[in-house]
C-alpha cells in the first residue's frame, strides 16, 4: 500500500510518501510544497492545488492521511491554513475517497507511544521506523511522514478516521 501523508500549511505544506505491508514501512520520498508570502492568496492556493495533484499523479497513493489542524491563537493564520487544507483535500478527493485525518495527539501516540511527545521525539521515531540515515527536514515533511506512518498503523480502525 502507498500512503501519502500531508501536513497542511499555506507557506509550507509538508508531504511524505511511504510504502507499507502493514508491518514494515519504507520511505519513498518526502518534501514540501511552498508558496511565497508576497503572493495573493488565490495564487498561493492554486499552487498548492497543482502541487498536490502532481504528487498524486507521481506517486499514485492508495490512501491519503492528513494531520488535523490545531491552532490556539492566531485566527487569521488558522483561516489561511484552513483554506490551504481545503484546496489539498479537493485535489486529493479527485483521486480517491480514501482520505483520512489524525490529530497531532493521535500521531504522537501512534509514532512515539506517548500522546504528549515533543517534536524531536516524533522526528527521531520517524527516522527509526523508516530506517533513515537522518531526521527528515524540514519539520513539515517529517510531520507528513508521521501522519503516513500513523495511517499505516491504524489498519484495523481505519474507518474511524475517514474524512466524511
Amino acid at each position: 500500500m502507498v500512503i501519502l501523508g500531508v501536513d497542511p500549511g499555506l507557506a509550507t505544506m509538508g508531504w511524505g510518501v511511504i510504502e507499507t505491508d502493514g508491518n514494515k514501512h519504507r520511505m519513498v520520498q518526502y518534501g514540501t510544497l511552498g508558496t511565497p508570502a508576497g503572493e495573493a492568496l488565490p495564487v498561493r492556493l492554486r499552487a498548492i492545488y497543482s502541487g498536490v495533484q502532481q504528487l498524486i499523479s507521481t506517486f499514485g497513493p492508495d490512501d491519503i492521511a492528513f494531520e488535523e489542524l490545531f491552532f490556539a491563537r492566531n485566527v487569521t493564520t488558522a483561516l489561511a491554513v484552513g483554506a490551504a487544507r481545503g484546496v489539498a483535500l479537493v485535489a486529493a478527493s479527485q483521486h480517491t475517497e480514501n482520505l483520512y485525518e489524525y490529530t497531532p495527539m493521535q500521531i504522537k501516540q501512534a509514532v512515539v507511544g506517548y500522546g504528549k511527545a515533543d517534536k524531536h521525539q516524533v522526528q527521531t521515531m520517524v527516522k527509526m521506523l523508516l530506517s533513515l540515515p537522518e531526521i527528515p527536514r524540514p519539520d513539515d515533511a517529517a510531520d507528513a511522514l508521521a501522519a503516513a506512518i500513523t495511517h499505516a498503523h491504524s489498519a484495523r480502525q481505519r474507518a474511524l478516521f475517514k474524512i466524511k
